[in-house]
């Protein structure tokens, strides 16, 4: 999908969306992050899935969409936090929307299974 990137040829909206926030560990990272700021080490335990590599790209590419903000601390050992830049932020609503319908999905297919 990264190759969308410098031609701007969307079909639609959504397809937009889905570039920046699409994937298995975006909207998931980006979820941790409404929370506030994250070490790269935190992010790792709250995705146990995800291998560094993945997160690292991952992140790498939310940064280049101008959605996550990466502050480098000039210290020994150095310290790296990730956060939601101001446009970041902007995707609360969606997050959340998703989250609560990923609830109801979970709830209703636990039912299914159970019989119901």
């Amino acid at each position: 999908m990264r190759a969308k990137r410098f031609d701007c040829s969307y079909g639609c909206s959504v397809e937009a969306t889905l570039d920046v926030i699409g994937g298995k560990w975006k909207s998931v990272i980006l979820f941790h992050l409404l929370g506030g700021a994250k070490r790269f080490g935190e992010l790792q335990r709250m995705l146990p899935g995800v291998t560094q590599r993945m997160l690292t790209l991952q992140l790498r590419e939310l940064e280049e969409d101008g959605v996550v903000h990466r502050e480098i601390y000039r210290q020994i050992p150095p310290k790296v936090e990730y956060s939601l830049t101001e446009y970041g932020q902007t995707l609360e609503s969606i997050l959340c929307q998703m989250r609560e319908w990923g609830e109801g999905f979970v709830g209703r297919n636990a039912g299914n299974k159970a019989g119901v």
